[in-house]
């Protein structure tokens, strides 16, 4: 990870569905909540997993951008239309419990 604690998110949310949270530089890695600040709380202990994961199996952790950087990146404006930008900080608490249970 880059000099940053966490990573910028997309929440979206749709018409009767709960809020999605994804990561532009953390791909693959998704999370939910019916609230806004449980797609947070949700999205920070999915970040947190998928990083541990990644740790474990020996996988490059990836560069957290700026925002000024992923401004710059056409998907990342596609994406961001009708989303809140977040910026989500993994919760290491539940890097203890994932690992506990790999």
């Amino acid at each position: 990870m880059s000099k940053t604690a966490g990573y910028i998110a997309l929440v979206h949310k749709d018409k009767d569905t709960s809020y999605g949270v994804s990561f532009p530089d953390v791909p693959g890695c998704i999370s939910a909540g019916d609230t806004f600040e449980q797609a947070i709380d949700n999205a920070a202990a999915a970040l947190a997993g998928h990083l541990a994961i990644m740790a474990a199996d020996g996988d490059p952790i990836p560069n957290a951008r700026s925002l000024e950087e992923l401004k710059q990146d056409a998907e990342f404006v596609d994406d961001s239309i009708d989303a809140v930008v977040a910026f989500v900080v993994p919760q290491g608490d539940h890097v203890t419990t994932l690992q506990s249970v790999l």
